[in-house]
This record gives C-alpha cells, sequence and structure tokens, in this order.
C-alpha cells in the first residue's frame, strides 16, 4: 500500500478529517476531533499509528514484525505498522477500520 492510497482510504472514512498538530512530518486523521491514525509522512517505510485492542493488539504484535508497540503512543492501546510490504493490504485497511470504529464507539452518529 502506498501513501495516496493509505491516505484516500483514511480520508473517506465518515467524518473524518486530516491535520498536521505535531508539525509536518506527522500526519493525524481524526474524527470528530479524536485521533483514530497517525501517519509518518517522512519514515521509510512509511509508518502508521492506529488505535487498538489491547488483547488485540498484543496478538497482532505476536503475529506481525510489522506491528510495535504505538511509538510516541500509549502502548496498550495504539500500534505502529510498518508498510513495508510483509502485511497484505486486507489487513492493514481491517486494523484502519478497527482504529476508527473504537474511536467512534460512542461518540453518536458521524456525519460526513
Amino acid at each position: 500500500m502506498d501513501f495516496e492510497t493509505l491516505r484516500k482510504y483514511l480520508l473517506n472514512k465518515p467524518g473524518a478529517s486530516e491535520d498536521f498538530p505535531f508539525g509536518p512530518s506527522a500526519m493525524v486523521f481524526k474524527v470528530r476531533r479524536k485521533m483514530f491514525a497517525l501517519i509518518a509522512v517522512e519514515e521509510t517505510p512509511l509508518r502508521i499509528n492506529l488505535k487498538c485492542d489491547p488483547e488485540l493488539a498484543r496478538h497482532l504484535r505476536a503475529a506481525y514484525d510489522a506491528v510495535q508497540p504505538g511509538y510516541h503512543m500509549n502502548k496498550k492501546h495504539w500500534n505502529t505498522i510498518s508498510i513495508d510490504g510483509s502485511l497484505p493490504d486486507e489487513e492493514i485497511i481491517t486494523m484502519i477500520n478497527d482504529s476508527y470504529n473504537l474511536v467512534t464507539k460512542g461518540i453518536g452518529e458521524i456525519n460526513e
């Protein structure tokens, strides 16, 4: 998955917006002011931080070398995923969807 495909997918989530609150190297994706993804845009390979259920986070870290505890994040609830070609795009999409769903759970209806 390349940067532009990743960015478009994230922005296509209902109510999603992008911002650079931490400077030009960290692209943050939010829904209702709550972050669900952060892309380290200057990293090679591309890296994305995604929110994750703690039990699932441990499982994913054990299953994939490309999934690590969240860099500069709460390591219990966030993973950093290296987009290095070792993970199928479908798995990355599932992780993005899980992150978005965790963040939007309980905040009411999302208007596009």
